[in-house]
């Protein structure tokens, strides 16, 4: 049982008692409320000149009252008894109002994200009815019944309330209902479990519709844009989480954006953003919800309170991404090392469990908090993993001197993720590497021979043409830590062969984030030929554009095969360029 004051400071001990005995109180399991009830708390409420609400549970018992409007006193999600877009939370509330006018959309909106069983506010005199003999017999002018309504068609999409920002797209709005003006007596007769019991059916079939075609993740995109970045930038930025998502067995339901001059600390966005992706997360059953940017474990942790369902970042997604495609033992290693190392810091937020006592065999004193015995038990794992990705790196430089001992020269291919690289390999060396139109097709780094004319004599000679794994922009630094493996193929590569998507619009920042990722390795890069890809798919303006600030780039399809013999001329001669110059 809890007292919410809110803002409200200064109560006097004989209001705080009268607050405190509301805890008392029982109403019949099957009513809503009772006259006498109702009136109490309305005296109250006069008497402090605030709003007041009591929440009871489906016995009648009040278990939280607080002082306040229904939105300043709601009860977050992860506190509630039970929780779930198929069911109510078992929670109604009885909240006083000081204006005589019908539940406001804040009021409706608090109930719709704690899925009350029920809103009921009583508009209050103000002083109290009179009696003609004098005294004070009652302080409720009228009150007003709400409760949520299914959906007619949980797949039928119609018009945003107002407010609502979602880029003129359209997404199921709450809807509530709301009854005309009632007097106490016609309201203490409501029946709650006749009221509840069908409403809970209802959502429950919505909910069986929903799932039969959700074998995904149903997800819900927060973006939000700062002074740093352009609108350009910022749509890019949204429709790659999209792809990202979509890679990673997802279902874009809906993006929501806000602009603000810098994150929010707590949030990342807004408080009445929180309230509207909350809202809208419920609203479209949406059961996981993805920000455009990395989120620090408190933040994670303040948003899933407040949403009420699962909350992961950018980077989070990338590593699922990379757990499904990982084929190799390395691979697999370096994706559960990356995933541990992003794990530790954020073990905080996993709720109370880590907060429990810990003891006995495999701790380091009765004092030890399970929180620790896992931090440490993950480290050892990271630990024992570090030294397996080392071994592996190890054998595949001696594989890398063989190769380097019988002069062979080899080719890195690198490149924006989806750019067509594995495509590429495929159609030059006849390889059977998996594609997909998806981010992250393949992680694991595939080397072929390839047969490509000598740069001067144009006599056949042999190279080994490498493909990597894709970069993306803002690659997560775990991530570039353990694919150190497959970014070491680059570094000892004698060049690169720097593949572009030229349909993509961002190309030209694709270009950018590869050349900076590259930047950043321990040893230089060889030299590195501009090769776009997708010209079929490109328009004549792009081309234009390409062709005059890449002079010397090669253009080809991959997938249709064009332009592969000028690579091949162009190769022979950047890999001559890059013997003479090593």
């Amino acid at each position: 049982m809890e007292t919410i004051f809110g803002n409200l400071q200064g109560l006097k001990t004989s209001q705080l008692k009268q607050l405190q005995r509301l805890y008392h109180q029982r109403i019949p399991g099957d009513r809503i409320t009772t006259s006498e009830f109702s009136q109490r708390l309305a005296a109250i409420s006069t008497e402090l000149n605030h709003p007041v609400c009591a929440y009871l549970n489906r016995r009648g018992q009040v278990i939280r009252v607080g002082v306040g409007t229904p939105r300043q006193t709601q009860i977050p999600p992860l506190e509630l008894p039970r929780y779930g877009a198929e069911r109510l939370s078992g929670i109604r509330c009885i909240a006083t109002h000081l204006k005589s006018e019908p539940p406001n959309e804040a009021a409706l909106t608090a109930m719709a994200l704690q899925r009350l069983d029920a809103l009921v506010v009583l508009n209050i005199t103000g002083t109290g009815f009179t009696r003609r003999g004098g005294g004070a017999t009652g302080y409720v002018k009228e009150a007003y019944l709400a409760h949520l309504t299914p959906q007619q068609d949980s797949r039928t999409l119609i018009t945003s309330p107002a407010g609502f920002n979602t880029e003129h797209k359209q997404v199921q709005s709450p809807i509530w209902n709301i009854s005309p003006p009632l007097d106490l007596e016609e309201l203490a007769q409501q029946d709650l479990i006749d009221l509840v019991e069908n409403l809970e059916a209802e959502f429950q079939r919505e909910f069986v519709a929903q799932e039969v075609d959700a074998d995904h993740d149903r997800v819900l995109i927060v973006g939000l844009m700062t002074d740093e970045m352009t609108p350009q930038q910022f749509q890019d930025t949204l429709a790659e989480l999209a792809r990202l998502v979509d890679t990673a067995g997802g279902d874009v339901l809906q993006t929501i954006q806000q602009k603000r001059s810098r994150i929010h600390p707590q949030t990342v966005v807004g408080e009445g953003k929180v309230q509207e992706i909350a809202l809208t997360a419920q609203t479209l059953g949406v059961n996981l919800v993805v920000f455009d940017r990395d989120l620090s474990p408190s933040q994670v942790r303040n948003l899933e309170a407040q949403i009420g369902v699962r909350v992961v970042d950018r980077t989070e997604v990338i590593l699922d991404i990379f757990a499904q495609r990982a084929q190799s033992r390395a691979g697999k290693l370096q994706v559960e090392l990356a995933q541990l190392e992003y794990m530790q810091p954020r073990l905080t937020g996993r709720g109370r469990a880590m907060s429990r006592l810990g003891g006995g065999i495999g701790t380091r004193g009765p004092g030890e908090t399970k929180l620790e015995t896992e931090r440490r038990a993950i480290g050892q794992r990271i630990s024992r993993l570090q030294k397996e990705v080392n071994q592996l790196q190890a054998h595949r430089s001696r594989l890398r001197q063989r190769r380097q001992h019988r002069e062979v020269p080899s080719v890195a291919l690198v490149g924006y993720t989806n750019a067509g690289k594995s495509t590429l390999l495929n159609a030059l060396t006849n390889a059977e590497v998996y594609t997909a139109d998806q981010l992250f097709a393949t992680l694991d780094p595939t080397t072929r021979r390839l047969v490509i004319p000598h740069g001067e004599t144009d006599e056949p000679q042999e190279i080994l043409i490498t493909d990597t794994v894709g970069f993306i922009h803002e690659l997560p630094p775990s991530l570039m830590d353990a694919f150190r493996a497959t970014l070491e193929e680059v570094t000892e590569a004698d060049a690169l062969l720097h593949l572009v998507d030229l349909s993509h619009p961002a190309w030209l920042r694709h270009i950018r984030s590869v050349r900076e990722i590259l930047a950043q390795m321990p040893v230089t890069p060889g030299p590195a030929l501009v090769v776009f890809n997708k010209i079929d798919r490109a328009t004549s303006e792009t081309l234009a554009l390409a062709r005059e600030e890449f002079p010397l780039a090669v253009f080809i399809s991959a997938s249709q095969r064009l332009g592969l013999e000028t690579l091949r001329q162009r190769l022979g001669q950047l890999i001559e360029y890059a013997v003479d110059c090593g």
